[in-house]
C-alpha cells in the first residue's frame, strides 16, 4: 500500500499504515493512552454528538480556510501539535512534521521532548511555536526559553497537565522502558517483535537509536529520554511559575491542558494570549471528558479575551468544523499527522493534511458556509447533555 493508493482516503487508513510499519512498543506509544483509555475514546466519541445544521440551495464555488492564530496567518485552521519522541517513530520526526506544516501553510508546535534541536526545526518552518516542560528545573528551562526566543519561535505553549506521567499501561506491557534504556539485556524479551519490523529497525539504528533531548540541556549535557518521567515529577508547572516564564520569554504565552472554566479564566487573568482545551490526548488523567465537551464552557469563561484552541480526537475535517463552530479559533492535531509521519515521514504528513483539508472544504460546501471564520453555533446542534461545565 502506498499513500497514493485510493485505499488511503482517511486518517484511519494512515493509522493502519503506521501500524504495519511500527513494532508494537512504538505504535502503542503513539496510539495508546492512560489506564482504561476512557478519555481517549471520548475525545473521538464527543464529535458524534454534535450535528450539523446546513443551509442549502446556496452556491459555494470556493471556501476560505485561512485564519489568524496567535498573530500568525495560516492557510488552515489548525496547528500541528507537539508530540514527544517523534524521532523514534521516524528518523525525520519533528523535521518532517515542521516541514509538512510549512508546505500546508500552517504552524508547528515543537515539544521539549524532541529529538532534534529547536534551531534545526525552525529552519523547516518559520511559523513554529515551542512547547515548554520545566524539565531540569528553572535554570535549564530559562536557557531553553532563551534559545527558542533567539531562534524566532512565534509563541510559547506551556503544558500544565503533567505533574506526573500518566499510567500508560501498554507502554509497560510492550517494554517501552527497555527500548529507551541503555541496558541491552532487558531488550532481548522484545527482540522478536522488533525484528519483525525490519524497515523501522533499519531506520532507527541508522539514526543512532534512541535520541537524547537536545532542547533540555543541563550542566552535564542533554537530558536522556530515560529521565523524562522523573524530570516531569520534579518540575510541575504552577501558576506562580508564569511570572518568571513571562519575563524570560517576553512574547505570547499559551496555556495547554485547560479543562475547567476556572483555569481558563485564571489564564486570562495571568495575561496569556491563548489556552488549549486539552486532556493530553487521554494520556494523563483517564476518566475526564472529551475536550470537545469542555470547549463551550471554556469559550464562555474567557469571553473573547484570549484565543481558544482545541486538541483531542480530531480525525476528520468535519471534526475541525465542529470545534470551530463551538468557538475554537483553531485546532491542534496530533495523532492524525503522526500516523502519516510514522508510516513514511514527510509524504505521510503531507497526506494527512491533504485529507483533512479536502474533508474540511467538502464539509463547508455541504454546510453552505464559504469561510471557516463564519462558523458558529448556528451551524450545529448538540445532543442533550453533551456539554460539560
Amino acid at each position: 500500500m502506498t499513500l497514493a493508493s485510493p485505499r488511503i482516503i482517511n486518517i484511519a487508513d494512515l493509522r493502519a499504515a503506521a501500524r504495519a510499519r511500527l513494532p508494537n512498543v512504538v505504535f502503542d506509544y503513539l496510539d495508546g493512552a492512560a489506564e482504561k483509555e476512557t478519555t481517549l475514546r471520548d475525545n473521538e466519541a464527543a464529535f458524534d454528538e454534535v450535528f450539523f445544521r446546513p443551509r442549502l440551495a446556496l452556491k459555494i464555488p470556493k471556501v476560505d480556510l485561512s485564519t489568524r492564530v496567535l498573530g500568525v496567518d495560516v492557510a488552515l485552521p489548525l496547528l500541528l501539535a507537539p508530540i514527544g519522541l517523534s524521532r523514534m517513530m521516524h528518523p525525520r520526526g519533528e523535521l518532517a512534521a515542521a516541514a509538512g506544516a510549512a508546505r500546508a501553510g500552517t504552524g508547528y508546535i515543537l515539544s521539549t521532548v524532541s529529538g532534534y534541536p529547536l534551531e534545526a526545526v525552525i529552519g523547516e518552518n518559520q511559523n513554529s511555536f515551542f512547547q515548554l516542560y520545566l524539565m531540569g528545573g528553572r535554570e535549564v528551562s530559562e536557557r531553553t526559553i532563551a534559545r527558542a526566543k533567539k531562534a524566532g519561535y512565534k509563541g510559547l505553549f506551556v503544558t500544565i497537565d503533567t505533574p506526573v506521567a500518566g499510567l500508560r499501561e501498554k507502554d509497560f506491557r510492550n517494554g517501552m522502558a527497555a527500548l529507551m534504556g541503555r541496558n541491552p539485556l532487558p531488550k532481548l524479551k522484545y527482540l522478536p517483535e522488533i525484528l519483525s519490523h525490519p524497515r523501522w529497525l533499519a531506520g532507527f539504528l541508522m539514526d543512532g537509536g534512541m535520541p537524547s533531548m537536545p532542547n533540555a540541556v543541563g550542566d552535564s549535557g542533554p537530558l536522556r529520554t530515560t529521565d523524562v518521567s522523573t524530570a516531569l515529577e520534579s518540575a510541575a508547572v504552577c501558576w506562580d511559575d508564569l511570572g518568571w516564564i513571562r519575563q524570560a520569554w517576553g512574547g505570547p504565552i499559551v496555556i495547554k491542558g485547560i479543562h475547567a472554566a476556572d483555569d481558563a479564566r485564571r489564564a486570562v487573568d495571568e495575561g496569556c494570549a491563548g489556552v488549549v482545551v486539552s486532556n493530553h490526548g487521554g494520556r494523563q488523567l483517564d476518566g475526564v471528558a472529551g475536550s470537545l465537551r469542555v470547549l463551550p464552557s471554556v469559550v464562555a469563561a474567557v469571553g473573547g479575551q484570549c484565543e481558544v484552541l482545541c486538541d483531542g480526537g480530531i480525525r476528520r475535517g468535519a471534526d475541525i468544523a465542529k470545534a470551530l463552530a463551538l468557538g475554537a479559533k483553531a485546532v491542534l492535531i496530533g495523532r492524525a499527522y503522526a500516523y502519516g509521519m510514522a508510516a513514511v515521514g514527510d509524504a505521510g504528513v503531507d497526506r494527512a493534511l491533504e485529507i483533512l483539508k479536502s474533508d474540511l472544504v467538502r464539509t463547508l460546501k455541504l454546510l453552505g458556509c464559504d469561510s471557516v471564520r463564519k462558523l458558529d453555533r448556528s451551524n450545529v446542534s448538540l445532543r442533550p447533555g453533551f456539554a460539560v461545565d
